[in-house]
């Protein structure tokens, strides 16, 4: 007797190997010239990932910006919470032209069926990247508007205003990750090209006077889980020769760079796998934003993986995936990567068995608003 295929996708991938969370913030201000859809309500969604397909199980309608970090939303430590920036608002006036925004919400999951608001606080304008320290007690957020990192101390699921760091005049930070141990974190700088270490005592920011110069407008990064090397992405590509987009290694405790690999157009988002081994790349890779462009049925996406070793990266596998790639993220136990779509509106999935990748059409998970940044509890 044959078996359904629901059957048969429970018996390949057993509830309990994806069990936990992942939210996707979804931005519905997002109007383009080309694309009919109206605007649509911001919006975050918690994901079961303990079920194969992963579905939807939970919405609140809270700011959300896809315009600016993938890495603008974070999950707290046992899923009880997340923090979410917004970079951008809607206006009225000018519809296909959203203005900066401010706005750093905090979202309640202990019933994740039924997330609710719990608080807003204000960083500087268009806040992006987010990190949560592991003892769970300081968060800080870039602000590319204020050429910032912006300070907060978080006792239980409140978060207080304690300060800010300022990079210096064009710094433009796009993120902000913390090293494992909370006692170091690294702002990308975007618009000085480089990664600013901060020093940190107790909820004490400041920067340490170490810069590494990566490339030209880097984005993103992570660290990784021994913190001993940090990478990250350059969407601008090398600082000494004429390259398309860059993803450069550092090591952190000679503060030098290790490892500047060219990879291709606009690599905005590197996450790493829960145990440490892999790295996922998203490349945005020039492919169109709406159906109406001629080039939108021949160019997409694509994901990258590597593995992960002391200062270097090796290719492992590699797949293409949509328009308008945006925010990446790993199951819990590293067998499932997730890709954020803002064009098709939807999140692929894609099996990873340590040497392949391959998109499963048939788990694909639709949206209303556009995706913009993805995340679980060890996203970070």
């Amino acid at each position: 007797m044959m078996r359904s295929t629901a059957l048969a996708a429970f018996l390949l991938f057993p509830a309990a190997a994806n069990a936990g969370l992942m939210l996707s913030a979804n931005d519905g201000k997002q109007i383009v010239k080309g694309d009919p859809t109206p605007r649509t309500p911001d919006s975050v969604d918690v994901l079961d990932m303990g079920h194969y397909p992963p579905r939807v199980i939970g919405s609140v309608h809270i700011p959300a910006a896809m315009i600016g970090s993938p890495n603008a939303i974070a999950v707290g430590k046992g899923e009880k919470f997340a923090i979410i920036t917004a970079a951008q608002k809607y206006v009225d006036a000018d519809p296909e032209n959203p203005a900066p925004d401010d706005k750093v919400t905090v979202i309640d999951l202990a019933d994740p069926a039924h997330p609710r608001f719990l608080q807003t606080v204000h960083a500087g304008p268009t806040p992006g990247g987010i990190t949560i320290n592991r003892a769970g007690t300081l968060v800080l957020v870039a602000s590319k508007g204020d050429d910032a990192i912006h300070v907060f101390t978080l006792s239980g699921k409140h978060l207080t205003p304690a300060g800010k760091v300022d990079l210096g005049k064009g710094a433009a930070p796009t993120d902000v990750v913390f090293a494992p141990d909370g006692r170091k974190a690294y702002a990308v700088a975007w618009g000085a090209n480089r990664i600013t270490e901060l020093g940190i005592d107790g909820t004490h920011v400041m920067r340490s006077g170490r810069d590494v110069a990566t490339g030209i407008n880097p984005y993103g990064a992570t660290v990784t889980r021994d913190g001993n090397w940090l990478l990250n992405t350059n969407v601008g590509g090398a600082l000494d020769r004429k390259t398309s987009g860059t993803l450069t290694m550092i090591d952190l405790k000679s503060g030098m760079l290790a490892l500047n690999l060219e990879v291709g157009k606009v690599p905005e988002h590197v996450a790493l796998s829960p145990d440490g081994r892999h790295a996922a790349l998203v490349l945005a890779n020039g492919a169109s934003t709406v159906k109406s462009d001629p080039k939108y049925d021949g160019l997409v996406g694509i994901i990258r993986i590597y593995a992960v070793g002391p200062g270097t990266l090796t290719p492992v596998a590699q797949a293409d995936s949509c328009h308008w790639a945006q925010g990446l993220a790993w199951s819990d136990d590293g067998s499932l990567v997730l890709q954020q779509c803002a064009a098709e509106r939807a999140i692929q999935l894609f099996r990873f068995d340590g040497s392949s990748l391959k998109r499963d059409d048939s788990a694909t998970l639709t949206f209303v608003s556009r995706p913009g940044s993805l995340s679980t509890q060890h996203s970070r």
